[in-house]
């Protein structure tokens, strides 16, 4: 017997049409490429929305087309993720930190009717213009005033919003309709994508809310450092407006110094990003003696913060909260809370508690699995490759058949490459990726574990550990490092600083410094870029004498 419930499908633009009408005092603060900073509540942000839906119908956008964005944080931006797809189109977002050769696959592969693009990142596709289909339509974001020399055909984005109504007319249309797309970056071979529905991205923001309500709260200010082209800023374009929080956009600047600024003036509550971004904040609040006003939350996700940075936000008076997920689940799977055991725990305690990657969100099913795919118990002790299911989680890549097959198990589980432990309560820690552990003697080394431990060193500012093939031991590792000052640390003494917590055959073998570690499109150290910089690199012991 069937449940006497109404049903109406799931809408991206619901969200925003709520937000509007139950927090009109809320909105959007963004820093600008034209030099200002700009305001706007969320009722003035519907009603330009409204007018950017009918500019792009009037262009011709129709149902299931792709729109592209190329653009920072930014309120024209959000517009353009509620514009887009509330009028059943999809709003693609590209990384303008890939290379020319991915951006132009991706914006082939996924057939881009309409580009919409930031001022300073038009050299971007200018430079690409001779790869990129001929009748993409080009609008630049920003004013008559404002629009910059170009050598493509290009619109203004003020201009066609000034001339529509701001009223709209939402079409209802099924909640499984396709309403968001966003290609993976830092792997081997072409960008996969991801195409989000109506319905999972509804579904995840809710599951965001209630899984993170120590970062989500009503009439506080937040600040995605995570971009918008990045796997939809872990869902803060449609978290905040439904918890009715101001969204405190950074533009391009995220430098500790630009950061802190921002944040101090707008008094951010919570701040979201990777952990690359707040170490730069961290040696500017450190440069200030305090914090930023109102500063209390910081959620951490990308790649692993080390314990160090962990303790340090912690001992300031921030609650840091770790969250873990991919742009195959929309991307947020895991909620960093502090039990409410450990809420009165020791400090180093709390911290500990910290470090692992949290439990996982409503909604979302996890497993992991030995090699022969059999699964293996949650205990904490015994690792394996993550898999996850869920309504947030994709069933298949768009368009890449051979790359469906090879994520999806049997039984439509996805499989992330993530190499993890899962213990009875649910508490998931990522050891590692699975093609960056190192296999020395049979028996695998985390480079996670190895970094967190070796960047608590006060002579390194940075690092990352790579597998070096070895003759007897198959690989062993070495850690690459960035110093924090003139003097460079030695081996031994790292050593000493990592013995307490590894056995010695899981010491690196060797220091290598550079000036800066190369990261990916995302802001993670591209450990691929390592493996090919040093792959002519020998093992002392390996060297001829």
């Amino acid at each position: 017997m069937q449940g006497l419930m109404q049903h109406h499908p799931l809408r991206i633009i619901d969200i925003l049409t709520y937000a509007a009408e139950a927090f009109p005092d809320q909105g959007i603060v963004s820093v600008r490429e034209e030099g200002d900073v700009h305001r706007g509540l969320y009722p003035q942000v519907l009603d330009r929305v409204s007018q950017l839906a009918h500019a792009l119908q009037r262009l011709g956008v129709g149902m299931g087309d792709r729109v592209a964005t190329l653009a920072w944080n930014g309120y024209r931006h959000f517009e353009l993720y509620y514009g887009v797809s509330g009028i059943g189109a999809v709003c693609h977002t590209i990384n303008p930190r890939l290379s020319q050769e991915q951006l132009c696959f991706i914006i082939t592969h996924a057939e881009d009717k309409v580009i919409c693009v930031d001022p300073s990142l038009l050299p971007v596709l200018e430079a690409a213009k001779a790869q990129l289909p001929q009748d993409i339509v080009f609008i630049v974001l920003t004013d008559p005033a404002h629009m910059p020399d170009t050598s493509l055909d290009v619109l203004s984005y003020e201009d066609l919003l000034a001339v529509e109504p701001p009223t709209f007319d939402w079409p209802v249309f099924p909640e499984e309709t396709a309403a968001g797309l966003c290609y993976t970056s830092g792997t081997t071979g072409n960008p996969k994508g991801a195409l989000y529905s109506h319905r999972s991205t509804v579904l995840h923001a809710l599951m965001v809310v209630a899984g993170h309500p120590q970062s989500l709260s009503n009439g506080k200010s937040v600040l995605p450092v995570v971009p918008l082209f990045h796997v939809n800023a872990w869902g803060m374009p449609y978290t905040a407006p439904l918890v009715g929080m101001t969204m405190v956009m950074p533009g391009s600047k995220l430098d500790g110094a630009s950061l802190f600024r921002l944040m101090d003036a707008e008094q951010v509550f919570s701040a979201w990003g990777v952990p690359t971004v707040w170490a730069g904040l961290l040696q500017e609040i450190q440069t200030q003696g305090r914090l930023p006003m109102g500063f209390a939350d910081l959620v951490v996700g990308g790649s692993a913060a080390p314990r160090s940075m962990i303790a340090a936000y912690e001992e300031m008076g921030v609650n840091v909260n770790q969250a873990w997920g991919m742009t195959e689940m929309s991307p947020i799977g895991t909620r960093g809370i502090l039990p409410r055991g450990l809420q009165d725990a020791p400090f180093d305690e709390q911290v500990d508690a910290k470090v692992g990657a949290g439990r996982r969100l409503f909604g979302v099913d996890f497993k992991i699995v030995d090699e022969d795919g059999t699964p293996l118990p949650h205990d904490g002790q015994i690792a394996g490759e993550l898999f996850v299911r869920g309504n947030t989680i994709i069933s298949g890549y768009f368009e890449n058949e051979d790359a469906t097959r090879a994520a999806m198990d049997s039984d439509g589980w996805f499989g992330t490459g993530d190499v993890s432990t899962l213990d009875a309560n649910g508490r998931l820690i990522v050891r590692d990726r699975a093609k960056d552990l190192v296999k020395s003697g049979g028996e695998w080394i985390s480079s996670i574990d190895l970094e967190n431990a070796a960047v608590s060193h006060p002579g390194i500012a940075a690092c990352a550990v790579i597998a070096i093939p070895h003759a007897k031991w198959d690989e062993r590792p070495v850690l690459v490092v960035v110093p924090e000052g003139a003097a460079q640390v030695s081996l031994e003494e790292i050593h000493a600083h990592l013995t307490p917590e590894f056995a010695r055959w899981q010491l690196p073998d060797d220091i290598l410094f550079v000036e800066a570690l190369p990261l990916t499109a995302t802001g993670k150290v591209s450990k691929l870029t390592l493996r090919a910089q040093f792959a002519d690199y020998v093992l002392p012991d390996e060297r001829d004498v």
